[in-house]
């Protein structure tokens, strides 16, 4: 799913209106339509609405939800904030026709005084959220200010439509501006970029993207660097196997891991990738590990080191399709040798995650002699060692695009919206996953995950978006059946055959 800059969005709605073709007061209607069906479907007739409208397009979203919110026997009450004399003229056709229903109270906010927002009394009350749209380009001020800092305080949920008033969409605002806490975001047929900063999650909430029948022509031709990946985007990648299928049609992978005190990291790594459906899989580890990796993933074959505590040997690599360094190896200087010597001799993309980028860190020359469409997997800590400390995530966010298109690389820098950063300069966020899966060896799982997929013959793009999703997914029903408190990463492997299985199915 592509994510449209403010400009573009204001494209594609001025392209449906005039290829569709249809009128712009029908085109939101269609879009409160939207909100109707997702907010009927999670709030029954007992919750009593407070509509907060600004006079722009999107206060008019409010007024035609408001609308068909009462059609449907719902109780509300409807806000105008007067702090212009301007209004649009969507919103001016949408304010007569609610006052025709004659059903509605609408009521003019001035100023901001203590019973201008009154809260009834035993009623189940929720706010809608319609004062400010995508536009926005400076901190709001003065009434809507208030307004805002109002909303904020109640204990009442708040859906936003299309965006939480108070926040930007094309970048990162200042989070201490006055912007809406949303519980819940209804944001219009493309994610905003926003949405994807850590920074704006307490603003954005839940958000869900809502189909307004935007003409299919201008998403499809549209450019776009941007991309928020969904089922339907990973679908597509998923190679069916052949009946006739044996195993060294899936790949023979290389994970070299572990070390004394680490040899969990090497053991959570390869069963992932054995679970994500590898071939053959073969693991490097120090002497220690021999009797833990044999038990835990009979599976897998194992090579020893010489070394008992770390791993210090150079491996003959003609074997392998696919090679994923950096679990639980440390930085000993024996074993940056041995990465240094893995980046000289393989032609092969090499996935290199924790350690192997702590290494590099340490040897930034090495940078430059890398397998083109390598991987990162970094978590922030790991990414700011290896490319710089970033004042917030956007700034991030632009060094992660530039680190990926200078060195040829994926970066997958794991986070709540994991981002993949590609070497063309588009960036992938993923739209799976959950809190639970802040766990020791989670990213371990994801090493050995995407390694598997290297390994059965996916190109290092396709990858890092299935590894990423299904980690993603089988996180989601581990946290469903464990809880986000209790899961662990070995659960998240656990569930891998969920996250396939679901998928793969068409009834989702």
């Amino acid at each position: 799913m592509k994510i449209f800059s403010v400009q573009q969005i204001r494209e594609a709605d001025k392209y449906t209106i005039e290829h569709e073709p249809i009128a712009s007061i029908d085109l939101m209607e269609r879009a409160a339509l939207a909100c109707v069906n997702w907010i009927t479907e999670k709030f029954g007739q007992e919750t009593v609405f407070k509509i907060i409208c600004g006079l722009g397009n999107n206060g008019g979203d409010g007024l035609a939800i408001a609308r068909l919110l009462v059609e449907k026997g719902y109780f509300l009450e409807v806000y105008i904030i007067r702090y212009t004399e301007k209004e649009s003229d969507d919103f001016k056709t949408n304010l007569t026709r609610l006052s025709d229903l004659k059903r509605v109270q609408i009521f003019e906010i001035n100023e901001l005084g203590s019973n201008s927002l009154p809260f009834g009394e035993g009623r189940r009350e929720a706010f809608i959220d319609a004062i400010l749209g995508s536009g926005l380009n400076r901190p709001v001020d003065g009434l809507i200010a208030d307004v805002i800092s109002y909303i904020n305080i109640q204990d009442a949920p708040v859906i936003s439509i299309d965006v939480p008033s108070g926040l930007y969409c094309d970048e990162l605002n200042n989070i201490d501006d006055p912007i809406v806490k949303a519980d819940f975001t209804l944001t219009f047929q493309f994610p905003k970029l926003s949405f994807m900063f850590p920074e704006t999650a307490e603003c954005v909430g839940e958000f869900s993207v809502l189909d307004i029948g935007i003409h299919n022509a201008f998403v499809t031709t549209t450019q776009t660097k941007n991309y928020f990946t969904t089922k339907n985007d990973v679908l597509p990648f998923l190679r069916k196997r052949s009946k006739v299928a044996h195993k060294g049609n899936f790949g023979h992978a290389l994970l070299i891991a572990g070390s004394y005190g680490k040899m969990g990291a090497a053991v959570l790594s390869a069963k992932a990738c054995l679970k994500a459906g590898v071939g053959l899989l073969t693991v490097h580890i120090p002497e220690c590990g021999y009797n833990i990796l044999q038990t835990t993933a009979p599976e897998a074959m194992v090579n020893i080191d010489t070394q008992q505590r770390f791993i210090t040997d150079t491996i003959p690599l003609e074997k392998y399709q696919a090679i994923g360094i950096g679990s639980g190896i440390g930085t000993e200087k024996q074993t940056q040798n041995v990465l240094k010597l893995l980046i000289q001799n393989t032609h092969i993309p090499i996935v290199l995650d924790a350690d192997a980028i702590n290494c590099i860190a340490e040897n930034k020359t090495w940078l430059s002699f890398l397998p083109a469409d390598s991987i990162f997997t970094p978590h922030p800590k790991e990414f700011e060692r290896i490319v710089g400390k970033a004042e917030n995530s956007a700034e991030r966010l632009k060094m992660q695009r530039e680190f990926s298109v200078k060195y040829g690389v994926y970066t997958v820098l794991k986070g709540a919206h994991t981002s993949i950063a590609c070497p063309d300069g588009s960036v992938y966020f993923n739209s799976t996953g959950n809190p639970g899966m802040a766990t020791a060896g989670s990213g371990d799982a994801l090493t050995g995950i995407i390694t598997s997929f290297v390994a059965q013959g996916y190109t290092s793009f396709e990858s890092c978006i299935l590894g990423v999703y299904l980690h993603g997914l089988a996180g989601d029903f581990a946290a469903h059946e464990n809880s986000e408190e209790s899961m662990i990463a070995s659960d998240i492997i656990e569930h891998l055959p969920d996250a396939y299985k679901f998928l793969k199915s068409t009834n989702h």
